[in-house]
């Protein structure tokens, strides 16, 4: 019986082998330079947590002197930059090595690249976390079960989602490649919050619940949004056969300052606009745009006979 099971070990082993190794292989990345690590991004946006919401996120922090605490904060800076640095470099190389069609393994422009993004993040961070801070009020006032700043910050999943898309989305800001989407999947992972870091969300953001709420790429969203679980801002299909869109052609719609959107609403299209202060109410269905002050309930007028 071992000896089958090793043969049939063996028949398996070689076939996929011989997959890995066959002429214009998909799917796999031997021997070659490496590629941005999952668990090492993981571990960087809670190292950047950390320095948003120290405490609450990350190690837990004891008393202490302002010189020892001044020392932790440098430590992790400095565990943030190198980390960040290296895994910018892996994203941008691996992009560089995909359009140019070759494996070097080196790319001087991508380490200097590299390092330029993680210094100007670095500098962000004060500022980041002054947006995510606005990000937690916004939540204690709009939601009346909340108890305070810390059982939002230990416990919200929208709050959680939302921080890893403001890190995600000025790291893409700044030029980086492929570790913003990382970071982003791996909240959705966590939260069942799926925010593309290109989206573009302003202040005193709030996702109430939150699972299933889908932001597409090219999503506006205005100051003081508020949205509750199921919400989708997504594009309209694309018909079989037609051509990919152009890359920043908008797909998803806009959503000025103050609106409300309910539960499980689908809102869907590039050129829908969601008028300052309006409210979209539980399971529509809208591809057209609402004035500024409009109420939506229910169902929505359809634009084109061929919706997602």
């Amino acid at each position: 019986m071992v000896g089958h099971l090793r043969s049939v070990t063996d028949l398996v082993a070689d076939s996929l082998l011989e997959a890995y190794t066959r002429p214009a292989a998909e799917g796999e990345h031997i021997g070659s330079y490496e590629l941005p690590s999952t668990t090492d991004i993981a571990n960087l946006v809670e190292e950047c947590r950390a320095l948003l919401f120290p405490g609450y996120a990350g190690p837990t922090v004891g008393r202490m002197s302002p010189s020892e605490l001044r020392d932790l904060v440098r430590e992790r800076l400095d565990r943030l930059r190198s980390g960040l640095r290296r895994q910018v470099f892996r994203g941008l190389h691996h992009k560089r090595q995909q359009r140019q069609g070759t494996a070097e393994m080196d790319c001087p422009e991508c380490s200097h690249q590299a390092e330029h993004i993680a210094d100007r993040f670095i500098e962000q961070l004060p500022a980041l976390r002054k947006a995510a801070l606005r990000d937690v009020h916004a939540a204690f006032e709009s939601d009346p079960a909340a108890t305070g700043l810390d059982e939002i910050l230990f416990c919200y999943p929208g709050t959680y989602a939302i921080s890893v898309y403001r890190i995600a989305h000025a790291l893409l800001q700044l030029g980086a490649e492929l570790i913003p989407r990382i970071m982003t999947e791996l909240a959705k992972r966590r939260t069942g919050i799926d925010i593309h870091p290109g989206a573009e969300i302003g202040e005193a953001f709030f996702i109430d619940h939150g699972t299933g709420v889908v932001i597409g790429q090219t999503a506006r969203i205005g100051d003081r949004v508020r949205l509750y679980q199921g919400v989708t801002l997504g594009a309209l299909s694309i018909p079989q056969g037609q051509e990919r869109p152009a890359a920043g052609q908008r797909r998803h719609p806009t959503i000025e300052d103050d609106v409300v959107i309910y539960a499980n609403a689908t809102i869907l299209g590039g050129d829908t606009v969601i008028g300052k202060g309006a409210v979209v109410g539980g399971n529509s269905w809208v591809t057209a745009s609402v004035p500024a002050g409009g109420r939506v309930s229910g169902s929505a007028t359809r634009t084109r006979p061929t919706e997602a």
